[in-house]
Formats: C-alpha cells, sequence, structure tokens
C-alpha cells in the first residue's frame, strides 16, 4: 500500500509540474534580441520574459518595451519601445521626438539621433495603432522607416524580465512620459 502511495504522489507532482509549465507558457513567451536596435538597453542575444496577460489586462503605455510582430510579414518578431498611443500625433522635428506637441524625455537613448535617420515627418495614428521605435535611433528599423504603424494585434506582449547573461538577470523597468 505505501508503494501505491508513493507512485500517485509522483504522478500527482508531474501532473502540478505540467500545469505549471502549461500555464507558464500560456502567459509569457521567451525573446532573443537580434541586432543592434535596441542597444543600450538590450544588447545581441539577451534573452527575455514577454508576457502576454499585460495586454489583455491593460493597454500598451509610453515607454513600454513590446515585441510584436513585424507589419509586413508577421512571421518575424521585432522588440522595440512605445513612443505613441492611439489617437497621437508623433512627429520628428529637428531629430527630437514630440507626442502631441510634448517633447518626450528619453533617458534610455544610445546616442542622439542623426539628420539622416530621424527626418522630419509626422504621423498621425488611428484608434488601433502604435508608434514604435528602437533605443539606438540610429540603427533601428522602426515605426520611422514601417510602411504602417503597429496596431494592437500584432503586440505579442511587453517585456518583463531579462534572464540571460546572468549579469543582466532582472526586472525591465519603465520609463513613463512623454514629459519624462
Amino acid at each position: 500500500m505505501k508503494r501505491m502511495g508513493l507512485i500517485r504522489e509522483i504522478v500527482d507532482i508531474l501532473i502540478l509540474i505540467g500545469a505549471i509549465y502549461a500555464l507558464v507558457n500560456l502567459v509569457t513567451v521567451r525573446f532573443i534580441v537580434h541586432g543592434p536596435s535596441m542597444e543600450s538597453t538590450f544588447y545581441e542575444d539577451d534573452y527575455l520574459i514577454v508576457s502576454r496577460l499585460s495586454y489583455l489586462i491593460d493597454e500598451p503605455d509610453y515607454g513600454d518595451v513590446v515585441v510584436f510582430h513585424f507589419p509586413g510579414n508577421t512571421d518575424q518578431d521585432y522588440i522595440k519601445r512605445v513612443v505613441g498611443l492611439p489617437g497621437d500625433q508623433v512627429e520628428i522635428r529637428d531629430t527630437q521626438v514630440y507626442v502631441n506637441g510634448q517633447q518626450v524625455a528619453e533617458p534610455y537613448i544610445n546616442e542622439p539621433c542623426t539628420p539622416s535617420n530621424c527626418r522630419d515627418n509626422v504621423w498621425q495614428l488611428a484608434e488601433d495603432e502604435f508608434f514604435v521605435m528602437g533605443d539606438n535611433r540610429n540603427h533601428s528599423s522602426d515605426s520611422r522607416r514601417f510602411s504602417q504603424p503597429v496596431k494592437k494585434e500584432h503586440i505579442v506582449g511587453e517585456v518583463v524580465v531579462r534572464y540571460w547573461p546572468p549579469a543582466s538577470w532582472g526586472i525591465v523597468s519603465k520609463i513613463n512620459y512623454p514629459g519624462g
């Protein structure tokens, strides 16, 4: 009888482990950074945990780092920072970013944007569109270059944890702006 009790305990533990594993995979995704577009926030081969749950409960906000399906090819995933929300007017003027006429404080920028990479332009976002930009503006393919803004349906989730490399482990901090 003790043997049957032990077998039942092992089966219960395996079922619990399986259920926890399935739940974690339903609410999160793992993402590996490729390319320099988010330096100096994230680097090549950083491993991140992306919360799918975040945007089921709430909407993306200014400064959130998101993973999304590239609008031109939804088989490719990109990582960028949310700069503009639905209904916003986003403007680049003299290499500076303005949202609804207010200059955005961006302490995370890798280097000042050059005029050739941040050309003057204005985008008016529709009700389900987000404007995203890389932190390494001179080396980022983002909403400035896409043929369309990122739609909510293409956003996979919010980056919440970096788990590789070990020296960089931690929760991804929020940046609240416009205005800083």
